[in-house]
């Protein structure tokens, strides 16, 4: 069986160890996507995705880099 965290193993290690992730519009942002830890906005996505699967592509490369470097 193919769970979430084989398909985007990055936001599941962001999720479990470093911060979450926020998924649609907001009063407080104009992206889509975002992923925040207890010091606030790490990265932003797009204000539009052509679906939630790109918009979680985006978000799994993004923290590739991110964890990377923490």
């Amino acid at each position: 069986m193919i769970n979430f965290s084989s398909i985007y193993p990055n936001i599941a290690a962001w999720t479990e160890s470093y911060g979450w992730i926020e998924i649609g519009q907001d009063d407080d942002s104009q992206s889509f996507i975002r992923a925040l830890d207890m010091g606030g906005m790490v990265w932003e996505g797009k204000p539009k995705y052509k679906s939630v699967d790109a918009a979680l592509d985006d978000l799994e490369a993004a923290l590739e880099k991110i964890i990377s470097v923490v």
